[in-house]
């Protein structure tokens, strides 16, 4: 009984979306089709970040100026 509910309980952890999203410095050089990065630049208004969109092969990623609330949103320490 305490496996099924330690098993339980540990899915549901996993299983809660995260509501951070990490904004990097720089656009990642890689990055996988249909993934998103917020990237803080000097290419967008103060208040918004970039929105990074990976494409398939041959396509161009599609870029968007979006606007996130302070507590959605975390500056990664680390630059890709």
């Amino acid at each position: 009984m305490r496996i099924l509910v330690s098993a339980a309980v540990l899915s549901f952890v996993v299983c809660l979306p995260c509501s951070a999203q990490t904004i990097l410095k720089s656009e990642p050089l890689m990055l996988a089709p249909y993934e998103v990065a917020f990237v803080k630049d000097a290419s967008c208004p103060s208040g918004k970040v970039l929105k990074v969109t990976g494409a398939i092969r041959g396509l161009h990623r599609r870029k968007a100026c979006v606007a996130l609330a302070g507590e959605q949103a975390s500056l990664a320490t680390a630059t890709p």
